[in-house]
């Protein structure tokens, strides 16, 4: 396999300060993906500092830190405008992509420390990017109550053919909407303002409506509370999507699955599956460049 074509990395940046990153690029459409503000050296920053960093730039944003456990190459902090997250997976992607061109990281595989737990990452020399692990899921049943609701602050019919709802976990819990086709995600307009109460409500972090493709699935991302309406990429819900769909036969046994998003906001990004054979859970990738 031909190796893909990148921008040769920049100059190091200096403590404190930040790089920016576009992950989940999509080939077809390569300024899309979602943006990354990355802190190579995040030492003698506060967690507040770290927020406004955040709110400054306006997406989720990854901090590097030493690893205080052995065997990891790093501690990782993610922060959105609104407040810290355990994990964030186009972040950690992106990271570990970065330190790769930096060569901070040169092994073929490694761990890293987030507030999840710690993550697993493998090199794929061949298509230049990161696998990050994400653990088997776990799902819980929605009530019809909270179906109707979910329904409403999407405006759109609880009654519609296919439609099937269910909150599912990697590494925090999203709420997986299904609905019939690509061309009735594309067309939400949802009540932004009731999202963070129906989140709350059903015990999730992000609703993620979604509509199966040839190649694996379209999906879009409203969170909870990150401080913007909808995310180009969101690593840790197409895992929480793998997941649900591996369990239930609906995602292939072997081979890539794409998660394609954001093309409804204008950033079009496209998110990678595949098995782990070596552990339950998935590993979790795609195409990262730098910003200019």
């Amino acid at each position: 396999m031909t190796k893909p074509a990148f921008s040769p990395a920049p100059t190091e940046p200096r403590a404190g300060q930040a790089v920016l990153l576009r992950v989940f690029v999509d080939a077809t459409a390569p300024h899309g993906g979602n943006p990354v503000p990355l802190v190579l050296d995040a030492q003698g920053m506060t967690a507040g500092a770290m927020q406004a960093l955040a709110a400054e730039h306006g997406h989720e944003s990854s901090f590097v830190l030493p690893a205080d456990l052995d065997g990891h190459l790093c501690r990782l902090r993610f922060f959105v405008p609104g407040h810290e997250m355990e994990m964030c997976g186009h972040a950690t992607v992106g990271t570990l992509w970065a330190l790769r061109q930096w060569n901070r990281w040169t092994t073929p595989r490694t761990r890293v420390q987030t507030l999840s737990g710690s993550v697993d990452v493998e090199w794929d020399d061949a298509r230049q990017r990161a696998w990050v692990s994400q653990p088997a899921v776990t799902t819980s049943d929605l009530t019809p109550e909270a179906v109707r609701t979910i329904a409403e602050v999407l405006r759109i019919d609880p009654n519609l053919p296919g439609l099937h709802m269910i909150n599912a976990s990697t590494s925090r819990v999203k709420t997986l909407v299904k609905l019939p086709t690509a061309t009735a995600l594309d067309a939400l307009a949802p009540d932004f303002a009731a999202i963070r109460d129906v989140c709350e409500g059903i015990g999730s972090t992000g609703l993620y409506p979604y509509a199966l493709t040839p190649e694996g699935a379209s999906a879009r991302q409203f969170p909870k509370s990150s401080g913007y309406p909808e995310d180009a990429a969101t690593g840790i819900a197409a895992a929480a999507l793998w997941g649900f769909l591996n369990e239930t036969g609906n995602a292939p046994a072997d081979g890539v699955f794409t998660v394609r998003q954001g093309v409804a906001i204008g950033s079009p990004s496209a998110i990678q599956l595949r098995r782990r054979s070596d552990a339950p859970g998935c590993w979790l990738g795609g195409d990262t460049q730098w910003m200019a």
